[in-house]
Parts: C-alpha cells; structure tokens; sequence
C-alpha cells in the first residue's frame, strides 16, 4: 500500500510540472505569417535553444502562465523557433539575432520589426513590454522616422536607441549613433549629452568620435570621469576582440588585434595581451603562447600575483625547454613575493621539478606544506610531490 501511495505521489508530481512546464507550439513560420495578416494581428516570435536557461526560465516563469499566453493569443499569433533548426536558422539571421531569448514583434504583411526584446524578465515586465509593442508610436519604424526627420535632435535619437537596444546588440545602435554624431562638430562632441551617446553607441574604434575621445581625454574628463573614459576604451577593445576570440577566428584576431594595438595604451595593451593568452589557450598555440608572455608578463602583469601563477601554471603543463620554464619560475617567485601562499609556492616546486632543481624543488614544496599545515588544509598534494622529491 505504501508503494502504491508513492508511485501515486511522483504520477501526481509528473503531471503538475507537466502542466507548469510550457511546450512551444512548432506552428510553421509561413503559416504564422498567413494566418497573422488573415487576423490582422502582429506576429510574435520567440526564438529559443534547449541549451538555454534564461530561453527555458521564461518558458517556466512567463509562458507557463495563462494570463500571458491569454495576452499574447488575443493581441498576437504566436510563433516559436528553435535557431538550431532550419526555421530558427533563418529567422535568427534574417534579424541579426545574437541574444537568446529574443523576443521579436512583426508587421506581417511586410516582415518589417516592429518591436524586440532580448533576455530573461519577469512576467510583469514581459506583459508591459508586449503592451507597448502594440502601440505605433512606441514602434521601432515609427521611433526611427521621428529620428531622422532631425537627426540632430538628441531627445528623438535617445528615445530611439533606448527602445533599439531592449533587442539588439550594442553593435546594432552604431548606425542611428553615427546619424546623430555627424550632426554634431568636433567641439559639440565634449559635453555631458554626448559623452553619453558615446558611451551607449560608439563601437568603432576607427570612427572619428573615438578617435577624438582618445586625444582630448582630459576634455571628456571634465563631462564624465577619466574612470568612465577608461572603461569605455577597454569595453570597445572587448567588444572589437571577444567575438574572434569566442568563434576561435585566428585570421581576423590578429588583425583587429593591430586595430586594437594601435591606441597605444597600457591598458588596452594589457586587455590584448590576455585576449592573446586566452585565444593561444583555446587553440592551443604554445609557442604564440610563449612569445606573449616572455615580451610582455613584466610590462603589462607585473604586480598581478594571480595572472602570474596562471601564467606560471601554464608553462608547467605546455612549456618544455628549460630557458622559458626559468622565466615562469621568476614570474611565480615573483608573484609569492607580492602574495606568499600555498599554491604559488606548491607551484614553484612543480616547477623546479621539471627542470630537475632538486634543492630548490624540496626547498618550496617545504614551504608550501607550513603554509599548508597552518591553514589546516588538506597536505595531500605536497605530500606526494614531497615523496616524489624524495625517492629521486
């Protein structure tokens, strides 16, 4: 009886998440289209992965609920597509989609956007942002005529880019933003207004008004903060290189790389120089790897103890010629010098090992194993190094 009591308890359980758990409705994309201008309704698509957790949280949390599907079905007709199948494919390239979940509102009798979201959000927000999508003059082709009628009218432009980028990518707002700023004279470029259209739109490190930020830092200083303008500068090197470094494009990194080099800056040069060692690590380039680091560790890392253990751990494992493994061993000291702790000094001793150091090998793992027993840490990985030491 009890068994029967608690397989009905998890059947129970089963068909509760069933019914909690949202099944998108694979209704094909031109057969949504249709029956969107049949009903004279906008057509809405959410375009979604299974890898996704913020795609299948508002499966869970929004759409899951009645009164949004409710919403959705009496304002809209409702499409949803999976971007690794053919549909999804298209549709995620035919909108330059590189957020997921986005969430995209469509004239259907024209395709054109009118209205997008990307990312996870509550259900309110979600009902609110659905809400204003039905209203023409908060529309995307509405906002963006408004805009170009005065392009110069900063109030207009914001109001634009804002509703642009609840969809798209910063790389997306480039365009409006340089129709804006090349209304504007080098001069009007220092003031607080558009710093901020700057910092919200600018993604071009070659564009004029990047260009000038760079040479009148202290200007724009005085209307932002230089702790604002640093930030700006290292965002755009990060949203120049990431994406080559992510797909593993070797061929285009190095070349924007140059680009990137080219501003001349400490901190940008240090940005690069740990794309560089993530890039080399993911294609596993060691003699890259090797060069980066033997011309620029000192330069650019110096009085980072952690960065230099990182660096460290990767030449004990890739690096085999002694000269470059006495090098990481100088970085590693060095790094205990800023730091003194137990993994610096256990790797320290790992690496005295591999070039066969003996004495100075028993010396740090020593020290590794006081540093280890005072914490009351686990000494197991000292201890075998220690009887490895030991035996030779």
């Amino acid at each position: 009886m009890r068994f029967i009591y608690t397989l009905l308890f998890f059947i129970s359980l089963q068909a509760t998440n069933a019914q909690n758990q949202f099944i998108p409705d694979d209704v094909p994309y031109k057969t949504a289209l249709e029956n969107a201008k049949t009903q004279g309704k906008p057509l809405f698509v959410m375009l979604y992965a299974d890898w996704c957790p913020h795609c299948n949280q508002m499966k869970k949390e929004v759409f899951s609920d009645p009164a949004v599907m409710d919403f959705l079905k009496k304002h809209y007709v409702c499409s949803w597509k999976n971007i690794e199948k053919e549909e999804g494919i298209a549709l995620r390239d035919k909108y330059n989609t590189k957020s997921l979940p986005t969430f995209l509102f469509i004239d259907p009798n024209n395709e054109t956007l009118l209205y997008a979201l990307k990312g996870e959000s509550k259900k309110e927000d979600f009902l609110t942002e659905a809400n204003y999508a039905l209203n023409p003059k908060m529309q995307l082709p509405y906002l963006e005529k408004q805009f170009l009628a005065d392009p110069s009218d900063v109030n207009k432009f914001f109001t634009y880019l804002n509703t642009l980028k609840k969809g798209k990518d910063r790389t997306d707002l480039s365009i409006p933003t340089h129709t804006y700023l090349n209304t504007q004279s080098d001069a009007q470029l220092v003031s607080e207004t558009n710093w901020r259209v700057i910092a919200n739109g600018v993604t071009d490190i070659k564009s004029r008004e990047f260009q000038y930020v760079l040479n009148h830092q202290k200007e724009f200083a005085v209307v932002a903060s230089q702790n604002r303008i640093d930030r700006k500068i290292e965002n755009i090197v990060s949203e120049l290189l990431r994406p080559y470094v992510d797909n593993l494009d070797t061929v285009n990194y190095y070349k924007q790389r140059e680009v990137a080099k080219s501003i001349r800056l400490q901190k940008t040069d240090s940005l690069v120089f740990k794309f560089d060692l993530t890039l080399a690590e993911r294609t596993e380039k060691w003699q890259f790897y090797k060069k980066v680091t033997l011309e620029n560790t000192e330069k650019l890392v110096w009085n980072d103890a952690s960065f230099l253990k990182d660096i460290g751990q990767t030449y004990l494992k890739h690096i085999a010629d002694a000269e470059s493994l006495k090098k990481s061993i100088f970085w590693v000291k060095h790094s205990i010098e800023l730091n003194d702790s137990y993994d610096g000094n256990l790797l320290l001793a790992r690496l005295y090992n591999k070039i066969k150091d003996k004495k100075s090998a028993l010396k740090y793992a020593k020290d590794a194993k006081v540093i280890c027993t005072e914490m009351t840490w686990s000494t197991k990985d000292v201890d075998a190094l220690l009887a490895e030491l030991n035996s030779k």
